[in-house]
């Protein structure tokens, strides 16, 4: 069985459980505690990050951008980059928006100062950086909704990595309460169809002890 290694609230993790649960590519999820420098998940990403494929042969592939564009390669039945170059194109800038840009101005803002920061040992939650973030989600939130209210899905008229990318980074922080649902309506109810796909069951069954989400993260009708 192949396993993926992550960690329950990386939303980096979560992108590639998706993108598995989408294709229905049978997988099995391992914790791993990176910050523990554990020398045989070293041996497999010297980049010591979360998430991390390893195949049924061995095979390994870290980073989440790398693992989806190869399940994409060798599982091409059900597309997740788009078919045209220029759905291509557009799949790819929205998930490096989501990836870097949401989660360098929101994500980062939130989950990391009021939970991941604690966890790996570095001082108390900064209170200007969670400002930063709740005030950067507006705009994000705004733009989501703008994409969903003009496209059926986030970059264009078929479902792909863009939509998982943005669902990961916004269901990392729904987890912990985060997410302003009423800054968009449309990104709401985008959001909404997203939790009602087969493949994010899984996610909306994690509990982290210690943790509980609200009532409404595993609730796909909010």
């Amino acid at each position: 069985m192949r396993t993926l290694y992550h960690i329950p609230l990386s939303p980096y993790s979560r992108k590639v459980r998706l993108a598995l649960a989408e294709k229905r590519i049978p997988f099995e999820l391992r914790i791993e505690r990176f910050w523990e420098r554990r020398p045989d998940f070293l041996a497999m990403n010297p980049a010591c990050t979360v998430p991390v494929l390893q195949e049924e042969n061995g095979f390994t592939i870290a980073d989440s951008y790398a693992i989806c564009e190869y399940l994409d390669e060798a599982y091409p039945d059900m597309p997740l980059f788009g078919r045209t170059l220029g759905e291509r194109a557009e799949v790819r800038r929205l998930i490096a928006w989501f990836d870097h840009k949401f989660h360098a101005e929101v994500t980062r803002n939130l989950l990391y100062e009021k939970q991941l920061k604690r966890l790996l040992g570095r001082g108390n939650p900064d209170a200007a950086a969670m400002r930063a973030g709740y005030q950067n989600m507006k705009m994000h939130m705004e733009y989501i909704g703008d994409l969903a209210e003009n496209r059926a899905w986030l970059a264009g008229s078929q479902i792909s990595l863009a939509d998982f990318a943005a669902a990961a980074q916004l269901s990392s922080l729904d987890y912990i309460g985060d997410v302003k649902w009423e800054l968009s309506e449309p990104a709401r109810d985008w959001y909404a169809r997203m939790k009602s796909r087969p493949c994010f069951r899984g996610l909306l069954a994690d509990r982290i002890s210690g943790l509980a989400p609200p009532d409404h993260y595993s609730d796909p009708d909010f």
